[in-house]
């Protein structure tokens, strides 16, 4: 028999951060399938989001080792999505950090607390240096968010992102692990 790993669960004070459950594919599909939410992320999340995205989803998340992909959960709904991707050779202290929210939710704080507490539980629990995001020239309001959340920005690459057809620079934010 398989063995079921524990739960992770941060409470933000705003929201829970929390692992992604199977019973979360309704919510998934409801609050992923926006547009406004897609065209700020990378093309790897899909829009239309369908059932079988979000059940490919749902399996990728559940079987990683470690677990570094969670839920972000408001009234008892996954509203969104957090994780960071630990990076490997010479960058191996390193990882970029990504997220999501549902449109509903947006302007409430839950970004910021989330982005923090994961933030924090990353230094926490791995060997990390440094923690980054990209973001697309255009998306003022994450910029503020990585900002509330103690990132600061670090770097922008010219005209390094194409989507949908337009070429935008990427904005980078870092935050490095206190002393």
């Amino acid at each position: 028999m398989a063995k079921r790993r524990e739960e992770i669960l941060l409470n933000t004070g705003v929201c829970v951060v929390r692992s992604w459950r199977k019973t979360d594919k309704g919510d998934l599909v409801r609050y992923a399938n926006n547009r406004n939410v897609s065209r700020n992320l990378r093309d790897a999340f899909p829009f239309p989001y369908t059932h079988a995205d979000a059940e490919y989803w749902l399996d990728y998340a559940r079987s990683r080792e470690p677990e570094t992909n969670f839920a972000i959960e408001v009234d008892r709904h996954a509203v969104g999505g957090i994780g960071f991707t630990l990076q490997q050779d010479v960058y191996k202290r390193t990882a970029e950090i990504g997220y999501w929210l549902a449109e509903p939710y947006w302007g409430r704080g839950i970004v910021a607390a989330a982005l923090t507490t994961v933030t924090d539980y990353a230094f926490a629990h791995h060997d990390l240096t440094r923690i980054y995001a990209g973001v697309f020239g255009w998306n003022a309001a994450s910029m503020r968010v990585l900002e509330k959340a103690g990132y600061t920005r670090e770097a922008v690459h010219r005209n390094a992102v194409t989507k949908d057809g337009q070429q935008t620079d990427e904005v980078i934010y870092v935050r490095f692990r206190e002393s």
